[in-house]
């Protein structure tokens, strides 16, 4: 016998990758300019030179064996040292090497400390829309899902709803700002009021109650910067992944900052260890991590990205289309002009098209475009959202 629940994860793929390899299956067959794909959030911009430029200089000058080799399991010291100097001039944080434990990108970092924090019989709740693979996350630890819908319009926290959805089984909430489908950024409005809900109710339950911060996209903010987390509830894990600052999915370098106004910090992190040895997580890639100092506040040519946006934004306005202007990531949620999001798509296919439902994401009726892709796509496309536009009676 095998685990069913895991061959159903693995027969079914999420609907995002189901898309992308729909769309490589078709630019095979018509050519790939003729494919517009707007599914994957897979960055189409350079990493900046000193990524290279620091890989470069390692393998010509470091030893060998100490580049390749093991480093402790949660990472290497003078990249852990680096990163919570670098938190700590930025943010005003306490941040050392003692509280930050490297990861295999994004997704490590959330298996990790949820199963970190997870026990038998305990709730984590996601802001909806949210991106779907927080559900396979959650659940694998042994959670309950619990989605709470953003307010509807601008997709900033709804108070009333979250206030009213934490129990005393609630033992975290994901956070994800900028926000992956949305590219909203959470308002410091929205981040005080959220605070302020989790420590009343800390006090109501009498136990901690953490916010699980997912920031791949913390540095992709279009004006101005996203509120730091940390800063303003103390119960926090930051999870991060150099993946979409850097433009280097592939490579899976992320960290955990356990923060240490966290109650029993040090025993959080350990429990972080401990999750990461039970997963199999022994330690991360040892040339990434030795590159990451090098690059610490760097990121790729995000500019390419805001160029994007708003091309896309005012030509799909023009066309009738609605959707929120994101402030950050490179994601574009757009209105379905029909309930059925998934037939919507369909009916985009026609025009090679291809987009992603918003169902998976927790919400109907909309659509996810992921913009990060080159300008020449999206002018490409246009012809083809102006099409489909028509084809529902918009223009």
């Amino acid at each position: 016998m095998i685990s069913e629940k895991m061959l159903a994860l693995g027969k079914k793929s999420s609907a995002i990758r189901a898309i992308f390899e729909y769309g490589k299956k078709r630019k095979a067959e018509i050519g790939e300019e003729n494919v517009f794909d707007f599914s994957l959030g897979n960055p189409s911009v350079c990493p900046p030179p000193v990524v290279n430029e620091t890989i470069k200089k390692l393998i010509e000058e470091a030893d060998p064996i100490d580049l390749h080799g093991y480093t402790s399991a949660p990472g290497d010291m003078d990249t852990r040292s680096a990163i919570g100097a670098y938190l700590a001039r930025t943010y005003g944080t306490d941040d050392t090497a003692e509280n930050i434990y490297m990861t295999v990108g994004a997704a490590a970092s959330l298996t990790i400390t949820l199963g970190a924090l997870v026990c038998k019989g305990d709730e984590v709740i996601v802001l909806a829309p949210y991106f779907p693979e927080y559900r396979v996350f959650a659940e694998h630890a042994g959670a309950k899902l619990c989605e709470v819908p953003c307010r509807a319009g601008d997709f900033q926290l709804d108070t009333q709803a979250l206030s009213a959805a934490v129990n005393e089984h609630t033992k975290a909430i994901i956070v994800n700002s900028p926000n992956n489908p949305t590219g909203v950024v959470l308002s410091q409005e929205s981040v005080k009021s959220l605070a302020q809900i989790l420590s009343e109710k800390e006090k109501e339950y009498g136990h901690p109650i953490y916010i699980i911060s997912d920031e791949p996209y913390r540095e992709l903010v279009y004006g101005g910067e996203a509120p730091y987390i940390p800063n303003y509830y103390n119960n926090t894990v930051s999870c991060y992944s150099f993946s979409k600052s850097l433009s280097l999915p592939g490579e899976r370098i992320g960290y955990i900052c356990v923060s240490k106004r966290c109650v029993d910090w040090r025993e959080l992190f350990f429990a972080v260890c401990g999750a990461g040895r039970a997963l199999g997580f022994v330690c991360a890639p040892s040339l990434m991590q030795k590159v990451v100092p090098a690059c610490l506040g760097k990121t790729a040519d995000t500019s390419i990205y805001d160029t994007n946006r708003k091309l896309l934004y005012n030509e799909l306005t023009r066309y009738g289309y609605e959707c929120v202007y994101p402030d950050g990531a490179f994601y574009m949620f757009v209105k379905a002009f029909e309930d059925d999001a998934g037939a919507f798509c369909e009916k985009a296919k026609e025009h090679e098209l291809l987009l992603v439902p918003s169902d998976s994401f927790g919400v109907a009726g909309y659509v996810r475009i992921s913009y990060c892709v080159k300008t020449e796509q999206i002018e490409r496309a246009l012809p083809a959202f102006c099409a489909l536009a028509k084809d529902y009676g918009k223009i």
